[in-house]
């Protein structure tokens, strides 16, 4: 018994040795959990985490709200579109299916495509109200359908008349009242991938890369991207060691952390400090030199730096884990 004992101690003690000389055996010990040893709850930031310049009407989107009286706008690029009653634009999502109707669409991605729930939905004036209807998704909420085909908003219209979700990715489109793509599925919005995980640059070619890999940004210079080439960040609040995150909750919905990625999946970048962070929340998060990294769901395509310096606390990582950017 005292043998097994004194084995299964000195593996463990070996597992901590590893983490703490790859994170700075200066720096103390991380327990199993991820949450550093003595250290209290992390404090959520005053603005959210994820800055106050990001437009208002995108943070109220990330929950599921109901679509109320629905209209058509009759849209010089697109044609007719439908919208919920804050004339916000509705969007389907190709990777759905009408017949039976089911969203393809969760987790990250419904972070950026804010589902429409089904409750209190009515069809917009002259519309064929028989199209309006509803699924059941897989955590058993409702979800209103047009013609079928499950209906979403998009994180990056803060305004009613934005249609920045047109042609995303090649998948995303404004609805016409019956359901279909509006302008015939023409692209004249944001561009690029969103939430489905296949990635394009500015070109149009699908991306092959890396889990995490290094591009040349003209303004920034070497940052981080993930396998969707989209920019990676660092939040300043964050602390390396003890491994901690000030990013939970609300901020997560604009701030997805970057799952855990395997050593030799990625090109060009910092080994050292290349951990699993196991968050308090429960959440596997990528490290770099013990930093916890994100997306931001702001950047739209592979390319966009749109949050670089939000809020102050928010910068692009170089390959060498540290803030792009960042005032000293």
């Amino acid at each position: 018994m005292n043998t097994w004992r004194n084995a299964s101690l000195a593996v463990t003690a070996t597992a901590v040795l590893a983490l703490t000389t790859a994170c700075g055996q200066d720096k103390g010990v991380e327990n199993p959990n991820g949450q550093a040893v003595g250290a209290a709850n992390p404090a959520a930031p005053a603005d959210g985490g994820y800055g106050s310049d990001y437009g208002a009407g995108a943070a109220d989107q990330a929950a599921a709200k109901p679509g109320g009286q629905l209209a058509v706008w009759d849209s010089k690029e697109l044609g007719k579109v439908v919208t919920d009653s804050a004339g916000f634009t509705l969007y389907r999502f190709d990777k759905d299916t009408a017949s039976p109707p089911k969203s393809n669409c969760e987790g990250e991605c419904a972070k950026a495509w804010p589902v429409v729930a089904a409750g209190g939905a009515s069809a917009a004036p002259g519309t064929d109200a028989s199209l309006i209807g509803e699924v059941t998704r897989a955590d058993g909420s409702k979800q209103l359908t047009i013609g079928g085909w499950p209906m979403y908003r998009f994180a990056k219209d803060t305004k009613p008349g934005d249609a920045k979700g047109q042609g995303v990715g090649g998948t995303w489109y404004a609805s016409a009242p019956d359901g279909k793509k509006a302008g015939g599925g023409a692209g004249v919005g944001s561009g690029g991938d969103y939430g489905d995980g296949a990635a394009e640059e500015a070109g149009g070619e699908a991306a092959d890369l890396a889990g995490l890999s290094v591009r040349k940004d003209a303004k920034l210079g070497e940052i981080i991207v993930d396998k969707n080439g989209m920019t990676v960040y660092r939040f300043k609040k964050d602390s390396a060691w003890p491994m901690k995150t000030a990013c939970t909750g609300d901020c997560l919905k604009k701030w997805p952390v970057v799952d855990p990625v395997a050593k030799n999946d990625t090109e060009g970048i910092l080994k050292k400090g290349f951990v699993t962070f196991s968050r308090p929340d429960g959440i596997k998060q990528q490290t770099i030199d013990c930093w916890p990294i994100y997306t931001f769901s702001g950047d739209a395509k592979a390319g966009d730096t749109n949050g670089q310096g939000v809020g102050g606390t928010w910068y692009a990582v170089s390959p060498q884990g540290k803030l792009v950017g960042a005032p000293k």
